[in-house]
């Protein structure tokens, strides 16, 4: 009772002191810990890259498996897979990062934090995202009537004077198309189904990829992680001498760090061919997308996100290499590059190169980033590359050629 009394009036006991104080400290706990969590909520980790397979270009003259349950009937006569239910990007246990970050800790240099509102402007709605992906996107096709197998990769317009985007395991392919002892053509088709009609020259093909995966030419599955993969092309002319467009259409690439994001939503689109219908042994190929949602973030060092996991989808295939990962405001913001093994396309785990690396790794590789390297005269940057660039990478990788070729 006395202690009661004391309690409501007069001094408080010391005892009393050290309960208040030892609350309020939990309070302060419970709070800072309530704003930690609040922080975390815009970060994410980022875990290393393993090697996975290529989403490399597939030889549509060989024969195919059937398609998937994907890609439905309708799709092969619209030539595209209508809008299905958002895919929740779940990684698959064979590209699983051999060293992932699992520290939430900040001092780890692992994580990166959203940009929040990027643009002063409303998301696109998912037909105007669908119409300018279709139209920027190219199937860039390379035939031959040697013993070297044709090949369809994927590309996206990414600037109106037809500069093209797309994976350099694509681009080496018109790098040996350029030397006049190999018996293969490449071309830049378009449209629903892909009908020639460009041919183009390469602005850049990084040398270090060519160099490390010359020997892969000749590989079934070569793998990779996607480092160093990427290249950019020009169209030069068109297939029936009329005159190039004065301009092409295209997408505008957000270069900026941590632009594609955890959990955001995406299109991808590409010309997928793995899984295609042939008719009468011929392969047609039309523009697919499909909207999918961001997973891990990818990183080839610490504390950059290089790459994107995107879970199984339906351009999880052959031929869908270079494709375009495209953000709710309609901006490019990575191509795809890998993906891991699985029987279906829902078993795999598709990965793409973020526009991030790619301008960090250009501007590593010629001094100058995106941007800066797509102004100036681009004819004149293609003719100096294929005259003093392309002859010597290109025989890196004829001299892995098997020798009957």
């Amino acid at each position: 009772m006395a202690v009661f009394q004391t309690a409501v009036g007069g001094s408080t006991p010391p005892s009393r002191i050290r309960m208040l104080r030892m609350f309020l400290q939990s309070v302060g706990i419970l709070g800072a810990a309530f704003l930690a969590l609040i922080a975390v909520s815009i970060l994410s980790d980022i875990q290393r890259v393993e090697e996975i397979a290529y989403v490399r270009p597939v030889a549509p003259s060989l024969p195919l498996a059937t398609s998937t349950e994907e890609a439905a009937p309708a799709a092969e006569e619209t030539g595209v897979v209508e809008p299905v239910q958002e895919i929740a990007a779940q990684p698959v246990n064979e590209a699983q990062p051999a060293a992932a970050a699992q520290s939430q800790e900040a001092d780890t240099g692992n994580q990166v934090q959203r940009i929040q509102d990027p643009y002063p402007f409303n998301r696109k709605s998912e037909s105007e995202l669908y119409a300018s992906a279709w139209s920027a996107t190219v199937n860039i096709f390379c035939e031959t009537r040697g013993p070297l197998s044709s090949i369809s990769g994927s590309g996206v317009v990414i600037d109106p004077r037809g500069v093209i985007l797309t994976n350099a395991h694509v681009a080496q392919y018109m790098l040996l198309a350029s030397q006049p002892d190999i018996a293969l053509q490449c071309f830049i088709r378009t449209g629903s189904p892909a009908q020639k009609r460009y041919k183009a020259d390469i602005l850049h093909i990084p040398s270090e990829w060519v160099t490390e995966h010359a020997e892969d030419i000749a590989a079934r599955r070569p793998k990779g992680t996607g480092e160093h993969d990427y290249a950019l092309l020009l169209i030069t002319e068109a297939t029936d001498g009329s005159r190039l467009p004065s301009s092409f259409p295209h997408l505008l690439s957000d270069t900026r760090e941590a632009i594609a994001f955890a959990s955001d939503k995406v299109l991808l689109a590409g010309y997928p061919a793995e899984f295609a219908i042939q008719d009468a042994g011929v392969t047609t190929l039309y523009p697919t997308s499909i909207f999918t949602r961001i997973g891990d973030l990818l990183t080839f060092g610490e504390r950059s996100v290089d790459l994107i996991s995107l879970g199984g989808a339906v351009l999880a295939q052959s031929g869908s290499s270079g494709g375009a990962v495209i953000n709710e405001w309609g901006r490019l913001v990575g191509i795809i590059s890998t993906t891991s093994e699985g029987t279906t396309t829902a078993e795999r785990e598709l990965r793409a190169i973020t526009l991030a690396y790619i301008n960090r790794d250009i501007s590593r590789a010629t001094g100058m980033d995106l941007a800066s390297f797509l102004s100036g005269d681009m004819s004149i940057k293609a003719t100096h590359f294929m005259q003093n660039e392309a002859p010597s990478l290109a025989n890196q990788i004829i001299e892995q050629l098997p020798k009957s070729q």
